[in-house]
């Protein structure tokens, strides 16, 4: 990675953390994502299970649903996904399916992580009809990351 995408991810992420921080000071998990098409934003989500009442609300996948909604259609092949917290095992499901090619996290979460866990979807070669699993940029401003969880 050049120094160039390091900081347009950087960027994107602050965006990211800021919507952690909204979701936090609401009593949600602290997670923010948005979906970046041709560098533009094209979606935003907050973690809002709590909120909601309902576990699907995950920041990935109310970004991705934003995004989906702002383009008309479910191909994301040209996305990026940014997200404070690696997608879990469900969120993962909806990044594969919607063949988002690049995701950019900020922390890793262990045992419900789609590709820290036991069960890496993001890593996925077996199901034949998601294409190649996509790039992982682990680690962008993994220290105010982490914060939004103290």
């Amino acid at each position: 990675m050049d120094a160039t995408d390091l900081k347009q991810h950087k960027s994107f992420m602050r965006i990211c953390i800021n919507l952690a921080k909204i979701a936090k000071q609401r009593g949600d998990s602290p997670v923010g994502s948005i979906v970046v098409r041709q560098g533009q934003i094209i979606g935003e989500g907050i973690e809002g299970g709590k909120t909601h009442k309902d576990i699907t609300y995950h920041a990935e996948i109310e970004g991705i649903r934003h995004a989906t909604k702002t383009i008309g259609n479910q191909d994301l092949s040209d996305c990026i996904l940014y997200t404070t917290h690696e997608p879990c095992i469900m969120c993962s499901y909806v990044i594969r399916q919607l063949k988002i090619p690049t995701v950019v996290i900020g922390i890793t979460t262990g045992e419900i992580g789609g590709f820290s866990s036991q069960l890496p979807l993001l890593l996925d070669t077996t199901i034949k009809r998601w294409a190649a699993p996509p790039t992982l940029i682990n680690g962008i401003l993994e220290e105010e990351c982490a914060a939004l969880s103290t």
